[in-house]
């Protein structure tokens, strides 16, 4: 009898040990989504003007609080869905202010400037948008005519978008803006895949040409692997195109399938 109660006394203790355990080592973990999605690059580049509250519960995510535009909810989502450990993402940002009209020119300006944001080979922070009945025109500095050509090509790869003027200017003009693209080339190694798979959502989902494709991005060490389906070849070489370019890209595996 006494054996009896040993062993059961034991069995409970054991059992509280290990969920002691389990509790401490989910609250750890959860620490560590929440912490890690603030010091994500996403985060700090391009979604530090925005209130986002993020709240981990054993792996389960809710992100509160509001955006300043539409997009930054799904890349705050996708971010947020590629750390380690998160079980599910509860998206509940709301817009700071009312979002304009799919396919109005302001629509069209934050489609562009979105489009423009991740790619490592245009100058988006030296590039003013504007639009007027869906004729998009580009103005500020270029470091190249070929960076002039891709940013047009961008610009005009957006869905609604009839037709790009770039009036941007090239060459020895663009020295100081050269010093932003060094700079956010010189953090690159430093690019979390988190922050590198949400990135690479975006831009496959803000192109026209892309869009439509079903698939799937996963990201170790900055090596992005794409898996899915195209329509055709080009489709399938424009998609790796598009994220070869991206911030911290450092190679694709482009596994997509011609369907």
């Amino acid at each position: 009898m006494k054996k009896a109660l040993y062993l059961l006394s034991l069995t409970l203790v054991l059992s509280f040990a290990i969920l002691g355990a389990a509790t401490v080592y989910a609250a750890s973990t959860d620490t560590r989504i929440e912490s890690a999605a603030e010091d994500s690059y996403v985060f700090k580049t391009y979604l530090k003007d925005d209130d986002i509250k993020v709240t981990s519960n054993d792996g389960a995510v809710t992100l509160t609080g509001t955006v300043g535009e539409e997009s930054h909810s799904s890349l705050a989502n996708d971010t947020v869905a590629g750390l380690p450990g998160v079980k599910s993402v509860d998206n509940q940002l709301i817009m700071k202010d009312k979002t304009p009209a799919p396919g109005s020119d302001a629509w069209l300006i934050t489609k562009v400037k979105f489009n423009l944001l991740f790619s490592k080979n245009v100058n988006a922070v030296g590039t003013n948008v504007t639009s007027e009945k869906g004729v998009v025109t580009l103005r500020g500095k270029a470091e190249s005519l070929a960076q002039k050509d891709l940013t047009t090509e961008y610009a005009g790869d957006v869905e609604g978008v009839k037709r790009v003027i770039n009036e941007m200017t090239v060459a020895g003009e663009a020295k100081e803006t050269s010093k932003g693209a060094d700079k956010m080339e010189a953090v690159g190694d430093s690019i979390d895949d988190a922050s590198i798979t949400a990135m690479v959502k975006g831009t496959l989902l803000y192109h026209r040409s892309t869009s439509a494709l079903n698939t799937t991005v996963t990201t170790k060490d900055g090596i992005v692997t794409l898996s899915g389906t195209a329509k055709n070849g080009a489709e399938k070489d424009l998609a790796e195109k598009y994220v070869s370019e991206v911030h911290g890209v450092k190679d694709v595996v482009n596994n997509i399938k011609i369907s």
